[in-house]
C-alpha cells in the first residue's frame, strides 16, 4: 500500500507536533535555566518565586536551577531519625517533612510492614523517587495521589504526622494561630490548625530556602542514585546509622506486638522456634550494603553523602550538628542551637510518647545494654558481625563486660563526608 504525498506530509507534521510538545514538557517551569549564571539575566517580569528558584549566581551544576539545598535523612525505624529530623525542622529557613513516603507504602502495599518481595520493593522505590522529586520541587499536590480518602479542594486531615513539621503548623499554613501558639506540641497542632491546605503548604515550601525530608522507607543510598545525580535537585544525603542492638531493643519496646517473640525470648531465656530473625538481619544487610556504597566513595556521591552514627550525635549533639550543617553548606541558626540545649538533657519523664525527642541523649544511646538479655545481645552480635565491625561498634564477650563497658562500646571513628 503506497502513501500519498499528503499522508506523508500529515505524518511529518504530527511528528513535529509530538516532538514540540515533548520539548515543551521537558523545559517546563521547573526545568528552565538562565543562559548566564547571574540573576541580572532573569527578566524582572518573571514570577519572583520562579526567579529565585531558577537563577543562581554560582550554580553547583550547569543546570542547577535552585539555590535550595535539598536534604534527605536516610534511616531505619528506631535509629534516632526523629531526633535528627528536628535538627532541620527547627531551622527557620528549612521546610521539613516527616515521613511522606508513609503514604506511598500504605497506598500501594497496605499490609506491608517490612517488604521481603523484590517486586514490592521495586514498586515502592519507583513511586517513592517520583514523590520525593515532586516534593523537593515544592509540588505537594503530588501527595494527593497517595492520600486516602482523596483530598477535596486540596485540603486534607490525613497527612501522616503533620504535627511533626513546624512549617505545616505555622502561619501561613496554619492561619488560626496567634503569637502565643508559635511553639505547638504535635497533637496541639492538629487540633488548632484543622485541615491542611496543600496550596498554602506549597506556597510555604517555596518561601523556604531549603527542603529536608526524613524517611525510613528507602533501604539503601544506591536506591537514591537517580535523585542524587539529578542536577536540578542539589540533593545531599545524611545516612543515619545506629548500633543494631540498640535498634532491636527500641523496636521491641515500641512495637510490642510485632516484636512479641523477641520479648518472650528476652523474658524467658528461651528462643522461640518461629522467631522472625529477618526483623534484625534485614537492618544489618541494608546498613552493610548502603554504608559500603558510601564509604567506597563512588563519583556520583561526591559531595553528596555524609554518614552519621546516632551514638556520636547523642554524645556531642552540638558539635555533630555543626558538622552536619557545615557539610550541607547551610548556616546553623540559633533556633537549632536552642532546641539542642533544651532537648538533649531531659530525664525519663521528659519524653511524652514513644516518638518523643526530649531526653538525655547520651543515656538513651546506651540504654539497650540494660534492656536486652545477654543471649539476645550475643545472637545479634553474631548475626550482624560484619556491620558492627564496619561501623566501629565493639562486641561484648560476657554479660559483665556488656554492663561495664558503657559508651566505650563505640570506637572512635571519624567518618568524614565525601567531598
Amino acid at each position: 500500500m503506497q502513501c500519498s504525498w499528503k499522508a506523508v506530509l500529515l505524518l511529518a507534521l504530527a511528528s513535529i507536533a509530538i516532538q514540540y510538545t515533548a520539548i515543551r514538557t521537558f523545559t517546563a517551569k521547573s526545568f528552565h535555566s538562565c543562559p548566564i549564571p547571574n540573576p541580572v539575566n532573569c527578566s524582572l517580569s518573571q514570577d519572583t518565586d520562579a526567579a529565585d528558584r531558577l537563577c543562581d549566581e554560582n550554580p553547583t551544576f550547569p543546570y542547577n536551577l535552585s539555590r535550595k539545598t535539598h536534604v534527605l535523612i536516610l534511616a531505619t525505624t528506631r535509629s534516632g531519625s526523629s531526633f535528627v529530623g528536628q535538627l532541620f525542622n527547627q531551622h527557620f529557613d528549612v521546610f521539613y517533612l516527616f515521613e511522606p513516603l508513609y503514604h506511598v507504602q500504605y497506598t500501594l502495599i497496605p499490609k506491608l510492614t517490612q517488604s521481603k518481595s523484590t517486586t514490592d520493593r521495586r514498586v515502592m522505590l519507583g513511586a517513592s523517587r517520583d514523590l520525593l522529586r515532586s516534593l523537593y520541587d515544592c509540588d505537594l499536590y503530588f501527595l494527593e495521589n497517595y492520600i486516602k480518602p482523596q483530598p477535596i479542594n486540596h485540603t486534607t486531615d490525613r497527612l501522616f504526622r503533620r504535627g511533626a513539621s513546624k512549617a505545616l503548623c505555622s502561619p501561613p499554613v496554619c492561619e488560626s494561630l496567634g503569637a502565643v501558639d508559635l511553639h505547638l506540641e504535635e497533637g496541639d497542632c492538629v487540633k488548632k490548625c484543622g485541615t491542611l491546605n496543600l496550596t498554602l503548604a506549597t506556597e510555604s515550601c517555596r518561601e523556604h530556602g531549603h527542603v529536608a525530608i526524613k524517611t525510613v522507607r528507602v533501604p539503601e543510598v544506591s536506591d537514591l542514585r537517580a535523585l542524587v545525580e539529578d542536577p536540578r535537585l542539589n540533593l545531599k544525603v545524611i545516612q543515619l546509622v545506629r548500633d543494631p542492638r540498640g535498634i532491636l531493643a527500641s523496636r521491641s519496646e515500641t512495637f510490642r506486638d510485632t516484636y512479641r517473640l523477641w520479648r518472650i525470648w528476652d523474658g524467658t531465656g528461651r528462643k522461640p522456634y518461629n522467631l522472625d530473625v529477618t526483623q534484625l538481619t534485614t537492618v544489618c544487610e541494608d546498613f552493610w550494603n548502603s554504608v559500603s556504597t558510601g564509604l567506597n566513595r563512588p563519583p556520583w556521591l561526591k559531595g553528596k553523602y555524609m554518614l552519621v552514627r546516632y551514638e556520636d550525635l547523642a554524645r556531642n549533639p552540638m558539635k555533630k550538628t555543626e558538622e552536619i550543617y557545615d557539610f550541607l553548606g547551610i548556616p546553623m541558626d540559633s533556633n537549632v542551637e536552642r532546641w539542642i540545649q533544651n532537648n538533649t538533657r531531659g530525664d525519663r519523664s521528659s519524653s511524652k510518647h514513644k516518638y518523643g525527642t526530649v531526653r538525655n541523649s547520651a543515656a538513651t544511646a546506651e540504654k539497650w545494654r540494660f534492656r536486652l538479655s545477654y543471649e539476645i545481645v550475643a545472637f545479634t552480635q553474631h548475626a550482624c558481625q560484619q556491620v558492627l565491625a564496619q561501623l566501629g561498634y565493639k562486641t561484648a564477650g560476657s554479660e559483665e563486660e556488656l554492663k561495664n563497658l558503657s559508651i566505650s562500646l563505640v570506637e572512635e571513628r571519624d567518618f568524614l563526608p565525601f567531598s
